[in-house]
């Protein structure tokens, strides 16, 4: 929970500056989306999150969010509110998060949740809410990149990625080659694959849509091929 305490106080700082409200009206990175859905949906993501830890501490079930048109509706009424209303959210509903976390006892983290899209234990709750902070911190588009993301928080995040489109038929072959770790990764078969070699924090950002590819070189010459959607 530290890690994830330190990147939402990152995020609070980064949003601090964003000039009023009419910075949060500003485009994110996210089509469709301004600053203000991205800080609407980090806070309420902190509460669908907040209810998987009551599920597993209480076994009640409690999903996430109670719908996903529900998830939508609430991202899109936050999204216009003032900018000291949307940081106030965010640190109050991180505020809820930790505290969730804090009273869950160590039996309770090896519960099994259905968690959209898997079934996982409740420990990686705390992964899943650093990976959202950190993720729709660049998407602010305030300043903050992939670049400034922890060593270790790139390697997970790359290694989660890569494991996760190594499952999907739309995902193209590659062999990616992270030059500050030495241990390459393949999607795909890697006989004729195309190597795409950088930093782990830049492969990772192009995988997920974060980038475009800067500072990643290709092999053979040619363009950087096109990832699936990510999440």
């Amino acid at each position: 929970m530290v890690e994830v305490e330190r990147a939402t106080q990152r995020l609070l700082k980064t949003a601090s500056t964003l000039g009023g409200d009419e910075g949060v009206s500003g485009p994110s990175l996210l089509p469709g989306w301004t600053r203000g859905h991205v800080l609407a949906h980090i806070a309420r993501n902190a509460d669908g999150l907040t209810n998987l830890l009551t599920w597993a501490r209480t076994g009640v079930v409690t999903p996430q969010y109670a719908s996903s048109q529900q998830r939508e509706d609430d991202i899109e009424a936050g999204s216009p509110r003032p900018l000291e209303v949307q940081l106030a959210d965010v640190r109050d509903s991180a505020a809820r998060f930790a505290a969730a976390a804090d009273l869950m006892p160590a039996p309770a983290w090896a519960v099994t949740l259905d968690i959209p899209g898997a079934r996982q234990p409740a420990a990686r709750v705390v992964w899943r809410r650093l990976r959202e902070v950190e993720v729709h911190h660049v998407d602010l588009n305030a300043g903050y990149t992939a670049a400034d993301w922890s060593d270790a928080f790139s390697h997970r995040l790359l290694h989660e990625v890569v494991t996760g489109f190594a499952q999907r038929e739309d995902a193209p072959a590659l062999v990616l080659r992270p030059t500050d770790t030495g241990h390459e990764a393949a999607i795909g078969p890697p006989n004729g694959a195309v190597t795409v070699a950088g930093p782990s924090h830049a492969l990772v950002a192009w995988l997920i849509g974060r980038s475009p590819g800067e500072g990643l070189t290709v092999s053979p010459e040619g363009s950087l091929p096109t990832p699936p959607a990510w999440i």
